[in-house]
Formats: C-alpha cells, sequence, structure tokens
C-alpha cells in the first residue's frame, strides 16, 4: 500500500491466508484510520490514508513495499480498456 492501492486478492496471494481472514484485518485498519476502501467490481481495493500521526508515519518507514498486482484474477483491470 505504500505505492499505492492494493487489491484483497494480492493480500490473499502474498500472506498465503483466506480472503475472509485478510478482510477481517483490513477491516479492522479501517476501523483505525489507517486505511481506506474502495469497490471495483466484487473486489474491494485498499491505501493508505494519506494523514497518518506521526507514530503511524514512523511504523510505514519501516516497512517494505512491494510492487504490482500479482493477483491471478481480473480484479485490477475491471473498468480499464484496451485501446492498443
Amino acid at each position: 500500500m505504500k505505492n499505492g492501492e492494493v487489491c484483497v486478492c494480492d493480500f490473499v496471494d502474498v500472506l498465503e491466508i483466506s480472503q475472509p481472514a485478510v478482510s477481517q484485518h483490513l477491516r479492522k485498519l479501517k476501523e483505525a484510520g489507517i486505511i481506506t476502501e474502495r469497490k471495483v467490481g466484487t473486489w474491494k481495493h485498499y491505501r493508505l490514508v494519506e494523514d497518518q500521526t506521526p507514530l503511524m508515519k514512523g511504523i510505514l518507514e519501516q516497512i517494505q513495499p512491494i510492487n504490482g498486482c500479482n493477483c491471478s484474477t481480473d480484479c485490477c483491470h475491471v473498468g480499464e480498456t484496451d485501446n492498443e
């Protein structure tokens, strides 16, 4: 999420836990005001809230970002058009 929006399916792939388990953890982060979500088709995409507390900023600075969508679904491409 340090590089932008992440689909819940990416967390499932990286963490190797079920989608419901990932969603429960993400819900807690959302309730704490750390992340926000938007729905894309049947999937939810999450991103960090821009205005973080100094403590949260310090924690986030220690985390290494992971790049790209690695999910095996089309969740990251819903609504996109191919203009090539």
